[in-house]
């Protein structure tokens, strides 16, 4: 039993040490985010780099919403790639089924924020 304990105690410490590796990802991500949506940025590859780096996170509720917020603005530039950026999405976080361009649209809206 003291065996089960141990790895019950060192498995959430790693619960602990994650928690504050995505607060801290959603502290940095947050501003990159904001400025993107307030100059309406079009540079799509900072738009990308900025998704590719939130994905990692998206387990964490804020940073998820940092990463539809960003979807959403991204839409109006390249609906296909958003898309695929919701499908990657959920191919590692949700059980959804594939999203095409169509239904991307419904799901991200088109308000831009």
């Amino acid at each position: 039993m003291k065996d089960y304990d141990t790895l019950l105690q060192s498995i959430s410490a790693i619960a602990e040490q994650m928690q504050g590796v995505q607060a801290i990802a959603v502290a940095q991500y947050t501003p990159v985010v904001e400025t993107i949506i307030a100059t309406r940025s079009r540079d799509v590859r900072q738009i990308e780099q900025t998704l590719d780096g939130l994905l990692d996170f998206c387990g964490h509720e804020q940073a998820l919403l940092l990463y539809r917020r960003l979807c959403r603005h991204y839409f109006d530039i390249d609906p296909a790639a958003t898309a695929d950026y919701i499908n990657a999405y959920r191919e590692l976080w949700d059980s959804e089924p594939y999203v095409n361009e169509d239904d991307a649209k419904g799901l991200v809206g088109t308000d831009g924020e």
